[in-house]
C-alpha cells in the first residue's frame, strides 16, 4: 500500500466515536503507516486498536497508548477530538469550561513533547475557542493550528441539494463564516446552484425569503438535529473532514471548505474563526472574507460573540490577557 507520508500521526481522543472513525478514515485514505492512538480510556482505545487490526490494512503500523508523552513523542501530525461531547439540550458554548481545561493541557504537552510538530487540528467545542487557547499554550505558529469549521458549510450545501432536488455536487461555493456555533454567519453570495448565483434565487418563486431563513437555521441548527435524530453528537462527518484536512497538511489533495483559523484583519482579531482557508504542507493561508452588507453585519455580530467567549476563557486564567499572549507565545504578534 503506498502512503502519502511516513511520518507520525497521532489521534488525541482515539477511544471515541470520533477518534475511532478518524483512525479508520487515515487508513482508508492511506495517509501514512505510523498511525498513534491515544486516550486515557484503557479498554476503549484498545478495542479500537483491535478494530483497526481487524481490518486488515496492509503496511500499517498502528500503536496505541494511554501515556501522552508517548503519544505525541516523534508526531508531525495531530488531530485531537480529546474533548467531552454535546448532549441533546446543550449548544457547544455549554462545553467551555471543561473543555478550555483540556485545550490548556493539550497545547502545553504538545510543547513540552512534540514542539517540531508539523500541523495540529483541533475539533472538540467549542473549536473556536479550544483551538486558541491549543495555539497560545504550544508556541506553534497561527498557520500550523487550524480547528474544524467545514461542517457548517457541508450543512449548507446539503439543505440547498435537499431543496433544490439537485445532487450534493451541482451546489458549489457554499460558505459560513466567523464562528463555529449557533452565532455563525451563513452567507449566500459565494453559493451557486447548478451554477445560478443563490443570490439571483433567493427572494423569487424558487427560493422564497422565508425558505432561505428555513434553510440557514437548519444549517445553524444542524448538529442539533443530529443529536436529536441520532442520540449522541455527530461523529462520521467530523472525522471524515478532520482527515481531509490533515491530508492537505501533509502535501495531500487541497481542502475545499473554510477552517478555522487565527485571524487579524479589517476589525477581526485575536480569535480563531471559519475563514476562507487554504492548508497545505507550508501551513495555512487565510483571506480576508468579503460579502455582502448584510453578510458582514452577521460576520461582525459572530466576531462579537467569539471576543465574549474569549474574554469568558480569559476571565477563568486558562489564557492571560491580549497584551500578554505574545509572550506566551512570540509566534502571536502583538
Amino acid at each position: 500500500m503506498k502512503f502519502l507520508t511516513e511520518e507520525k500521526l497521532t489521534i488525541v481522543g482515539a477511544a471515541g466515536m470520533i477518534g475511532s472513525n478518524m483512525a479508520q478514515t487515515v487508513l482508508m485514505m492511506g495517509l501514512t503507516p505510523n498511525l498513534c492512538l491515544y486516550d486515557p480510556y484503557g479498554p476503549g482505545l484498545e478495542g479500537v486498536a483491535e478494530e483497526m487490526r481487524h481490518c486488515g490494512f496492509e503496511g500499517c503500523n498502528v500503536t496505541f497508548t494511554t501515556d501522552i508523552k508517548e503519544a505525541l513523542t516523534g508526531a508531525k501530525y495531530v488531530i485531537s477530538s480529546g474533548g467531552a461531547a454535546r448532549k441533546a439540550g446543550m449548544t457547544r458554548e455549554d462545553l467551555l469550561k471543561g473543555n478550555a481545561a483540556i485545550a490548556e493541557e493539550l497545547g502545553k504537552n504538545l510543547k513540552a513533547y512534540c514542539p517540531d510538530v508539523k500541523h495540529v487540528v483541533v475539533i472538540f467545542n467549542p473549536a473556536d475557542i479550544t483551538g486558541l487557547i491549543t495555539l497560545l499554550h504550544s508556541g506553534l505558529k497561527p498557520s500550523q493550528v487550524t480547528t474544524l469549521a467545514a461542517l457548517d458549510s457541508t450543512r449548507l450545501q446539503s439543505e440547498l441539494a435537499k431543496f433544490f432536488n439537485v445532487p450534493q455536487s451541482a451546489v458549489t461555493g457554499c460558505r459560513t463564516y466567523g464562528g463555529h456555533g449557533e452565532q455563525m454567519a451563513v452567507f449566500a453570495s459565494t453559493a451557486k446552484v447548478d451554477g445560478t448565483p443563490l443570490l439571483d434565487l433567493i427572494g423569487t418563486d424558487k427560493l422564497p425569503a422565508d425558505k432561505w431563513a428555513e434553510i440557514q437555521q437548519k444549517v445553524i441548527k444542524g448538529g442539533a438535529n443530529i443529536i436529536n435524530l441520532r442520540g449522541r453528537s455527530s461523529f462520521q462527518s467530523p472525522a471524515y473532514v478532520s482527515v481531509e484536512m490533515i491530508r492537505a497538511a501533509m502535501g495531500g489533495e487541497a481542502f475545499r471548505w473554510p477552517a478555522g483559523r487565527y485571524v487579524s484583519f479589517k476589525g477581526f482579531d485575536h480569535v480563531m474563526m471559519a475563514v476562507e482557508a487554504t492548508i497545505t504542507s507550508k501551513g495555512c493561508a487565510y483571506e480576508e472574507i468579503v460579502g455582502t452588507p448584510e453578510e458582514m453585519a452577521a460576520l461582525r455580530e459572530s466576531y462579537k460573540h467569539l471576543c465574549a467567549l474569549r474574554d469568558e476563557v480569559i476571565g477563568m486564567g486558562v489564557l492571560p490577557p491580549i497584551s500578554e499572549w505574545h509572550s506566551l507565545n512570540p509566534n502571536i504578534d502583538e
